[in-house]
């Protein structure tokens, strides 16, 4: 068997931090023996949300998903984002996520225990996981500077701000 070492955007979305979930959430990805390689706890903006879920526009359910990352829909205006480093991380991840949908994901997983649907119709799943590692590295890039990640993920380069060395990715 192969091992792929692979890293992973984890959100904790408004409704897990509003709901003081993030305990429980992170005591069920310890579960993966994944590293968090980087974290923090941010406000989202509308560009962000937009971006991050820009493979999603002109669904109808797209407005409202914008305004749920942002936390506007639980006046908690912030989401815990963290970076899982290891052995297939991205896998190990998404099964103990769980499917998207709460009512289709196994009871045992994050998003089966805590996820809910609004009567709207819009999932409030906890948690987001990236799909592939091609999502991965678009939504780690978008979230975290290099100098926030404390293994070196993807190539980065030089970059000097007011005298201050940094580096950006490249």
């Amino acid at each position: 068997m192969v091992y792929m070492l692979q890293q992973t955007l984890v959100l904790i979305k408004p409704d897990g931090l509003v709901r003081s979930l993030t305990g429980n959430v992170l005591t069920r990805l310890s579960e993966t023996k994944l590293e968090i390689v980087a974290a923090k706890v941010t406000r989202v903006s509308q560009e962000m949300a937009e971006e991050h879920y820009r493979e999603l526009k002109g669904k109808p359910f797209y407005a409202e998903l914008i305004q749920y990352l942002q936390g506007e829909l639980h006046d908690r205006r912030k989401v815990m984002a963290l970076v899982y480093w290891g052995h297939d991380a991205i896998e190990k991840v998404r099964e103990v996520a769980g499917e998207t949908n709460p009512e289709a994901a196994s009871p045992t997983s994050i998003r089966g225990s805590f996820g809910r649907i609004r009567s709207s119709g819009l999932f409030e799943n906890v948690i987001h996981a990236s799909s592939s590692e091609a999502e991965a590295e678009r939504e780690i890039k978008l979230w975290f500077h290099p100098d926030e990640i404390i293994v070196d993920l993807y190539p980065t380069k030089a970059a000097s701000s007011g005298g201050i060395q940094t580096r950006q990715w490249a």
